[in-house]
């Protein structure tokens, strides 16, 4: 039997935005009573709320929006790596014990406990050199514990550009509190928002098959 790890925070008005983006907000346009048989909703949100998957719309002028994306990196093998206490960036030298026979996708989890309602500018990047060396390695997927796979104050956006010029996609605001390090099944799949520059996802990491964890350990 298969194993699975919700690894996305729950939304709400709590949940932490970057300073001047939108937060979540729900409306209610109809409710269940006389007349009514349904509740029905509005809500109102960044698509960066929660965990997410940014389009290359994002950080480049004629990047793609979300929904034109090509799916297959957000489903299929994966490493889950530790890094705690790694300080502002994640280096080559954290990461590089972790790097043999990797599959094309890679979560790294850096915090002790995932920051899930609090904005901070204090999280864990990846350097732009990792990016550039996991591109190498064939990655098609990077994701992380935190808002941002660059530095809050970053105006240049480094690592970003990097996934740029690979085609590389991004998640962030995963929780992986309680995912064990190892090799899964990630299936985290963006809406197919057609103007969007990012979509939350839902995403799931699922054991894979004893014989195909045998064979990743072999």
């Amino acid at each position: 039997m298969q194993t699975l790890w919700d690894i996305s925070p729950q939304v709400s008005a709590a949940s932490p935005v970057f300073p001047g983006d939108t937060p979540y907000s729900q409306r209610w346009n109809a409710s269940i009573g006389p007349g009514c048989p349904v509740n029905v909703s509005a809500i109102t949100l960044s698509p960066h709320v929660g965990a997410h998957a940014d389009a290359p719309l994002h950080y480049s002028p004629d990047g793609q929006a979300v929904g034109a994306l090509d799916l297959t990196p957000f489903l299929g093998p994966c490493r889950v790596v530790h890094v705690l206490d790694s300080g502002p960036l994640l280096t080559l030298q954290h990461l590089r014990d972790s790097l043999a026979d990797l599959p094309p996708r890679l979560l790294v989890r850096t915090t002790r406990k995932a920051n899930t309602h609090k904005w901070s500018d204090d999280f864990t990047a990846f350097s732009p050199q990792v990016l550039e060396h996991l591109a190498g390695l064939g990655i098609l997927l990077v994701g992380l514990d935190t808002p941002s796979i660059d530095p809050a104050n970053s105006k240049t956006l480094d690592s970003h550009q990097v996934i740029r010029r690979h085609d590389i996609r991004v998640l962030e605001n995963l929780v992986l509190d309680d995912v064990p390090p190892g090799d899964y099944e990630l299936i985290a799949l963006p809406l197919a928002l057609s103007q969007a520059d990012a979509s939350p996802v839902r995403a799931v990491l699922r054991s894979l098959p004893l014989i195909q964890s045998m064979q990743a350990s072999s």
